[in-house]
């Protein structure tokens, strides 16, 4: 399996086009595998920078467009449902390429760990009670029990917390989504970083937020109003729509709402960053070299070559 990954806007989804194309042309078919979190929503296309159908060169893509915005995306679901995506495509000859910036999403796939289940009734309680006395009150309670995990999750993330709380009453032990300490792969991995240096990758990121502005961001978001934007757990805290609905709403301007969505999305590419740059097994290429295709194909290459001595 190949694996790309990067913070966002460094052409991960251009370079996983590239790469399949080149494997094409010597007969070796490849399907991606969406692993950016927000591209999972139907109609979430503009804020996300998602492909069209048009763009994907022929190129098979798996879980785009899979939930509504109503549907609360969770990291358990998506590697259940990537992992079968994943089978399927190596089940059919074909190379596998998982394409995405959501750092927990791309490690859920790529390493070996379980997520533990849910209760149903213990999680409705959990979350009355986070509706009642608000996260702080949750926060230290999970501090108490795991502060590990509290000080991942950090005091304000009610969500998770929840659910950290959750898997310590189930389990018993310390927050068991956590990455292991000595990651295991599931498959065997190549995983390709892109990275561009941050003075040139900041002015980039900022243009991009303002285009989805003059694409029709603002249009879109209330388009998907009708369909329950505003009440997704997950969809309404898209970086880029949350703004663009407080616009709508009329509780930030236009330029404020700009404003904001490049100020997290350089504190998001900075987290991606930091996510990624942990894994010591990734090799990077630099996002702005023509030759980035090829460079990953020979890597590719190198990689099979050395999985089958």
């Amino acid at each position: 399996m190949l694996a790309i990954v990067g913070p966002t806007g460094t052409g991960k989804s251009e370079l996983s086009l590239d790469v399949a194309e080149l494997l094409a042309a010597r007969g070796q078919s490849a399907e991606i595998v969406n692993a950016d979190a927000m591209q999972l929503y139907r109609g979430m296309d503009i804020g996300t920078a998602k492909l069209a159908v048009s763009e994907r060169r022929g190129v098979p893509h798996h879980l785009l467009d899979v939930l509504e915005v109503t549907d609360e995306a969770t990291v358990a679901n998506y590697q259940r449902d990537a992992r079968a995506a994943i089978d399927g495509i190596l089940a059919r000859g074909a190379v596998p390429i998982l394409v995405g910036g959501s750092g927990l999403y791309v490690s859920s796939v790529v390493f070996d760990f379980q997520f533990p289940g849910t209760d149903p009734i213990l999680r409705a309680e959990l979350e009355a009670e986070l509706t009642e006395t608000g996260p702080g009150a949750i926060y230290a309670r999970l501090k108490a029990v795991d502060p590990d995990a509290a000080t991942r999750i950090g005091p304000s993330n009610g969500r998770r917390l929840v659910r950290a709380l959750e898997v310590v009453a189930l389990t018993g032990a310390p927050h068991a989504a956590a990455l292991p300490d000595e990651p295991v792969y599931w498959r065997e991995t190549l995983t390709v970083g892109l990275t561009t240096p941050r003075e040139e990758l900041t002015p980039r990121l900022d243009e991009r937020v303002l285009g989805m502005w003059e694409s029709g961001l603002v249009a879109e978001a209330a388009s998907l109003i009708p369909a329950g934007l505003e009440t997704g757990v997950t969809a309404s805290r898209a970086i880029g729509y949350a703004q663009a609905l407080g616009q709508l709403h009329g509780t930030l301007t236009q330029q404020q709402a700009i404003e904001q969505t490049q100020q997290l999305t350089r504190r998001y590419a900075r987290r991606q960053v930091s996510w990624f740059k942990r894994a010591v097994d990734t090799r990077w290429l630099t996002a702005a070299d023509p030759d980035r295709g090829a460079v990953a194909l020979r890597l590719v290459d190198e990689f099979a070559a050395g999985a089958a001595t």
